[in-house]
């Protein structure tokens, strides 16, 4: 695969000395934040190719208008870190760089069906990502996120092309049929209707007239037009149109989380699967004796739903909405099947990562000579959000590390560290240990080939160093926010070989390609997606911790050369 980006080799190892400017620029003179910690200077980017990314800009807030709504525009980029937790930088490493592989992730999309009468909307004011007023666009942000990694082609720093892209699950909202077709298409390319029910018209929260919810086309009150959300006219028609995906440039690999596992990633499967293709969709105002019961339910007592639905299944209230049998749950084993389809190979691989139609969620691949990758599931069907890893899935991580020792590897997964504390028995491996985030980073350090796990889940940003008995069995947790939750990122991660003992993972976060500053009046795919980041900007549950600490964004990652 050869790389267009000017200033890229024609091997898409080598490294011209003038891209990495940076590098030295940042050993030489950069100022010192912290321990572990350099920040570059803005001059040290030198030649690396940094436009479409964070590192030029960034969308930021103007102006408030009365409500407190702001509109956004293009602000100056996040700097690089040159993280040195886990080595330090030598100036030397300009001069010797080869880059061993250039690739994208993508987590957390949560690709809605929002008419689905599987849905508790209301109790957003207690649970936010219950709702969110930008929730009808998924499908254009998604393909706007499409439209940047394939305008850019090659990592900025290495200007090596694109070895892949990897999601790191909630690539649907809801595991439901129609919503992994549309992720699906995304991904590979073809037309997508984002629209459930009934053909002609919308049928979910937003046209119902409740207050709850941002009521785009009427010009009723309500929370958020209290905020400064303004009455947008066919912006409901506009969402659910047909648009298209020109489908990614690079190979793809699919990775498992709660959302694509269970009923909004929380609830065990099959105790209210019957609300996928009703007939009725609930809305309770929010002093509805039964909102506070569900929504206690819905956090921590998910199986309590099962009674309480069945009762407001009897005495409402609700609304009308047409049935869709394309709503209906898809499981582990149909997942994994649907990405066999010739129809979403797109540009490959066949399976997109998975081993063979009836196999494991879980699977080995090549991200670049070289490099390996482990696709981890790391959920737990009994109805958690929270992750864990089975004693038979942990058993063959170990075999793949060691079968590949010769090789560098990264882990990816959708649950973190920090997020795997779900050892309960899980379903899906009925009779097996489920350990957590503490034990499979302990299991981890064992293997110095080992040297980064990337995941999402937290829809934060966030660098781990974890050290183990030595340099060499030390490694980089890198945590990457959400695409459907502002700030709406993906992460390009470039590793080099330095060839003076040590790796640097560079990290430049990456927004979607759409224009900053929406434009009410353009309902066009471009103009959806540029409202979808706008109005999660302007959600009134957004939260800012989401990005992150600075050191956590664009970072050069250093760290030993476990094979050299």
């Amino acid at each position: 695969m050869s790389c267009s980006c000017p200033g890229s080799d024609d091997a898409r190892t080598a490294l011209s000395r003038r891209s990495f400017l940076a590098a030295g620029a940042a050993a030489a003179g950069a100022l010192a934040v912290g321990a572990g910690e350099v920040r570059a200077d803005p001059g040290a980017l030198g030649g690396a190719r940094i436009e479409g990314t964070t590192l030029a800009r960034v969308g930021v807030p103007g102006k408030a208008r009365k409500g407190g709504y702001r509109k956004l525009t293009a602000g100056p980029g996040w700097p690089l870190y040159v993280r040195q937790d886990l080595a330090a930088a030598k100036g030397s490493r300009a001069d010797r760089r080869t880059a061993v592989a250039s690739f994208v992730q993508f987590t957390d999309m949560h690709i809605t069906d929002v008419q689905s009468p599987a849905r508790f909307e209301y109790v957003h004011r207690q649970a936010p990502s219950a709702f969110r007023p930008h929730e009808t666009l998924t499908t254009q942000g998604a393909v706007s996120l499409v439209e940047r990694v394939n305008a850019l082609k090659c990592g900025p720093f290495t200007g090596r092309a694109f070895d892949a892209v990897v999601t790191t699950g909630d690539n649907t909202d809801n595991r439901e049929d129609v919503e992994l077709t549309w992720f699906q298409r995304v991904m590979s390319g073809g037309d997508i209707t984002p629209n459930t029910g009934a053909r002609d018209r919308y049928e979910g929260v937003q046209s119902f007239g409740s207050s709850l919810y941002w009521q785009p086309e009427s010009d009723r009150a309500d929370i958020y037009k209290d905020r400064g959300f303004v009455q947008i006219p066919g912006f409901l028609r506009a969402a659910i149109r047909t648009h298209r995906s020109p489908g990614l440039d690079t190979r793809w690999f699919a990775v498992f989380g709660n959302h694509d596992d269970q009923f909004l990633g929380t609830v065990p499967n099959n105790v209210i699967d019957w609300m996928y293709t009703a007939g009725v969709k609930f809305d309770l105002p929010a002093d509805h004796p039964a909102a506070a019961a569900i929504s206690s339910a819905f956090q921590s007592n998910p199986a309590a739903l099962g009674p309480q639905l069945a009762q407001l299944r009897v005495t409402g209230p609700s609304y009308p909405v047409t049935p869709d049998a394309r709503r209906r749950p898809f499981g582990n084993a149909e997942f994994v099947r649907r990405h066999f389809h010739p129809s979403v190979t797109g540009p490959g691989p066949v399976g997109h990562g998975f081993s063979a139609p009836d196999g494991p969620t879980y699977y080995g691949f090549e991200i670049a000579p070289g490099l390996r990758g482990i696709a981890l599931n790391t959920c737990n069907s009994l109805g958690i959000a929270d992750g864990s890893i089975s004693r038979v899935q942990l058993d063959w991580m170990e075999r793949e590390l060691r079968r590949h020792r010769d090789r560098l590897v990264i882990v990816f997964s959708h649950h973190t560290s920090t997020t795997m504390t779900a050892k309960l028995p899980n379903p899906e491996t009925p009779g097996q240990a489920q350990y957590g985030g503490e034990h499979l980073v302990s299991v981890l350090k064992k293997h110095p080939n080992l040297i980064a796990w990337v995941n999402g889940h937290t829809h934060r940003n966030e660098m781990t160093p974890h050290r183990g008995s030595s340099p060499k069995h030390s490694f980089w947790e890198i945590n990457t926010a959400s695409h459907i939750d502002f700030p709406q990122l993906a992460r390009i991660l470039e590793v080099t070989d330095n060839g003076d003992g040590t790796l640097s993972i560079f990290t430049p976060l990456i927004e979607a390609e759409s224009p900053y500053t929406a434009d009410e009046s353009d309902l066009s795919p471009t103009g959806l997606a540029s409202l979808y980041r706008e109005l999660s900007y302007n959600d009134i549950h957004r939260n800012d911790e989401a990005l992150g600490k600075m050191t956590d964004r664009n970072c050069e990652l250093l760290l030993a050369h476990p094979l050299r």
